[in-house]
């Protein structure tokens, strides 16, 4: 062989070997997400096993028993350090800064059945093996020592299936307490029920007064051994009535029992060391028989590894959405946000359609699937318009006909504001469906009623229980004195209108249109020129004295935040704050000026979601998001380039503790994801995506209309953070934004790094976002 064709040898089979590479990455994505990312600290997501908008979410309670005020690192049941174990309920927000949940708390033990939870030794809490804790897409493991058992667990989108492996010899029980709840206090369960079925079935229900008022949720469960003998206990004596339902009188019947506190423990008989029992768990909001009826629908068979290999596959198909190369740390971040993404909202329908709405009734949907879990006031800025870019156009449908299926039957005749189950929490300001609907109509996805959903929408800004929405109305503003929080309202409640608007004006209402083109200006009636942020203003039009733009006071001027944040929050008209502050120049000081604020005299220690600190601009929470991509609208997007690298290094990592607050329900993997592809919708329904710079290598987006989009970078390294130039499909991109048409089309965006700014890219009028202002 001459030297020549060995070389081309070597190199054929060099392609080969990367080609498979790449080809074994892009079948196998889930290989690079990370589930215990956000499970230190107060990340708040949870590692359990669950399907992509999966109802069932199986994942590991570690809290005490009954925590009070210390409940807030254990939103999702779980902390990453802890070193023992309640067992495994069914239900669980991802990184929610407010909690619930937690329901049918399942476990297994071998040796003598104890019914009570209790610390290490005491009870069925059980010390865990950290080291042989695992978990991936669909696939939780653990050892619980003192239980002598190894747990495994992987779900579909309505059942969890429990695998436990009992490591020593004896009596195998299975217990099953419907006391335990995620954020607990005395009375939180009104009733509860177990029922053993006469095919050796266990359903049962129960009834919780939590974060969502009356909550009922029904459960089903079979086994792959018979049960040998069981006990239901009624555990309420240490439980306050608080003035609710009262126990059943009478005799029992031994194989049904009802309680304000229901346990049982499930006996298998003797097991032999290695034995193996599997537990399937379905969950209804509708009816025990439906619980059976998901159960026996998704799991016919006794088949965990088919399971766990079917949950994976659905995993493997929602990631490749998006196929991404970049060094190893920021691709497991990235592949593990985008992981996090697809977690909700959740599924809350049975098989046979029907589901539980806010009005407590059950409802069918028809021509749908229904989902719940809508965190808006989060969600609504970078979560759904990634769902809207991702999805297929499907499942974005199914979410804006689940919301105005909710509204039809709402007390209120409103869009949800912040709902789970079906029920409403009445948690935030502001009417965010509103904005998720908008945009998903202004980028074309279909599959609801257009008017129907702007008559909501309209309902839902007219009508609302919202606090101060009818002084606002009135004076163009929420006055501080005649409700909390004026100063963030009244800009919230602008942005929404804006959506409201653009949706209207591209149904051809333009009577409606104009309406909330003028309530979107009333950002303008809370900005002080004389200090240059956004303030609490007072019913006889003066502003609130004394003013401290740091401060931070739950009930106050401003929602979870101060000042400094909200006085950015003109996302649909960054063009006419700039023009209010006295133009570009003093918007990129101001910007400075936060981002390098000295709090080394302040403590914000009773403020429990304010985290991520650069400064003051606060990362850990949403009100911030869009403030970094600020800069590109005053004509220097090198400065968000800057900014972009500074978040992404101090805010995330691939570590248990690697997201600096709440990810709420995907808002903060949202704004990773977007921010590594290189771009951000700081105004959801422009259908503009105001481009920071990128942090993948290559990012392919596989698009719901069957196109791809490719994203290479080249010159990516630490030293080069500015983009030197662009091009999109070949032709020299000069404007520092990206419409939506762009990317559906398909195509390439190419950038260039350097190491120094490039000062002329991007700068001019013509090549900035989108703005409403007539500034402009």
């Amino acid at each position: 062989m001459k030297a020549g064709e060995f070389v081309a040898g070597v190199c054929a089979v060099l392609a080969i070997t990367l080609a498979s590479v790449a080809t074994a990455q892009t079948k196998d994505p889930a290989a690079f997400v990370d589930p215990f990312i956000g499970t230190g600290g107060y990340g708040h997501t949870f590692p359990g096993a669950t399907v992509p908008f999966g109802m069932v979410q199986l994942s590991p309670d570690t809290k005490t028993a009954h925590f009070g005020k210390d409940s807030y690192p254990w939103a999702a049941g779980y902390q990453h350090g802890d070193q023992t174990m309640l067992g495994f309920s069914h239900t669980h927000f991802s990184g929610s800064g407010h909690s619930d949940l937690g329901d049918i708390l399942v476990t297994a033990m071998s040796g003598a059945a104890k019914l009570d939870p209790g610390e290490t030794g005491v009870g069925y809490r059980s010390r865990i093996d950290k080291k042989t804790e695992t978990a991936s897409p669909g696939f939780y493991s653990v050892d619980l020592i003192d239980n002598g058992v190894k747990a495994e667990l992987t779900a579909t989108e309505r059942v969890g299936l429990h695998r436990y492996r009992f490591t020593k010899a004896g009596p195998a029980h299975v217990v099953v307490d419907l006391r335990h709840a995620i954020y607990d206090y005395d009375g939180k369960v009104l009733w509860s029920r177990l029922r053993l079925r006469p095919d050796g079935a266990v359903t049962g229900m129960r009834e919780t007064r939590g974060w969502a008022p009356a909550r009922q949720l029904y459960f089903a469960m079979r086994f792959s051994r018979p049960l040998k003998s069981h006990s239901f206990l009624n555990r309420e004596q240490n439980i306050a009535y608080n003035g609710f339902r009262q126990p059943a009188h009478g005799k029992p019947d031994p194989a049904q029992r009802e309680g304000r506190a229901m346990v049982g423990a499930l006996d298998f008989g003797d097991l032999a060391a290695g034995d193996e029992l599997l537990v399937k768990v379905s969950i209804s909001g509708v009816s025990e028989d439906n619980a059976l009826r998901n159960l026996d629908a998704e799991v016919p068979a006794w088949d965990f590894d088919g399971v766990k290999a079917a949950a994976r596959a659905s995993w493997n198909q929602a990631l490749s959405a998006v196929e991404m190369e970049a060094p190893a740390p920021m691709k497991a971040s990235l592949y593990s946000a985008l992981y996090h993404t697809l977690m909700g909202p959740t599924l809350f329908m049975d098989v046979d359609g029907r589901y539980r709405g806010p009005d407590n009734a059950v409802h069918t949907a028809k021509g749908f699937r229904f989902h719940s879990t809508f965190s808006l006031w989060d969600t609504y800025r970078a979560e759904h318009p990634l769902l809207t870019l991702i999805q297929p156009q499907a499942r974005n449908a199914d979410f804006v006909n689940s919301l105005l299926a909710s509204q039809k039957v709402s007390p209120f005749g409103i869009l949800p504001v912040w709902s789970f189950h079906g029920q409403e929490t009445w948690t935030m300001i502001g009417y965010h469906a509103v904005p998720v609907i908008a945009d998903a109509w202004m980028k074309g996805v279909r599959g609801f009623d257009g008017k129907a959903a702007l008559e909501a929408m309209v309902a839902s800004a007219e009508y609302g229980p919202y606090g101060g929405l009818d002084e606002y109305m009135a004076r163009g503003y929420v006055p501080i004195d005649k409700s909390p929080e004026g100063a963030s309202k009244t800009v919230e409640y602008a942005f929404d209108d804006w959506t409201i608007a653009r949706m209207a004006r591209d149904l051809g209402d333009a009577e409606t249109a104009a309406k909330f083109d003028k309530r979107a200006a009333y950002w303008r009636n809370v900005f002080d020129a004389k200090t240059g942020f956004v303030r609490a203003r007072k019913s006889d039009g003066t502003f609130r004295e004394p003013f401290d733009p740091t401060a931070i006071n739950y009930g106050s001027d401003y929602t979870e935040g101060n000042a400094w944040q909200y006085s950015w929050y003109v996302p649909h008209d960054t063009s006419g704050l700039i023009a209010a502050l006295g133009g570009d120049a003093a918007l990129v000081g101001k910007l400075d000026a936060m981002f390098d604020y000295d709090n080394s005299k302040l403590d914000y220690s009773h403020a429990e979601d304010i985290s991520g600190l650069i400064g003051q601009y606060i990362h850990g929470n949403e009100p911030s998001h869009q403030a970094a991509y600020q800069y590109v609208h005053a004509g220097q997007p090198w400065r968000t380039q800057e900014r972009l690298k500074q978040i992404v290094e101090s805010q995330y990592k691939p570590t248990p503790d690697g997201l600096s607050g709440n990810d709420d329900l995907g808002q903060m993997s949202a704004w990773l994801v977007f921010t590594g592809l290189g771009f951000y919708p700081v105004a959801p329904g422009s259908n503009e995506y105001v481009i920071g710079r990128p942090f993948v290598e290559k990012a392919t987006l596989n698009l719901p209309n069957g196109k791809r989009f490719d994203i290479v970078t080249e010159g990516l390294s630490d030293a080069n953070r500015y983009i030197g130039s662009a091009r999109l499909n070949g032709k020299p991109l000069t404007r520092a934004v990206l419409r939506h048409e762009d990317i559906l089309a398909g195509g390439e965006l190419r950038f260039v790094m350097q190491a120094m700014p490039n000062k002329t890219w991007g700068t001019g009028k013509a090549e900035r976002p989108y703005s409403m202002s007539p500034y402009r």
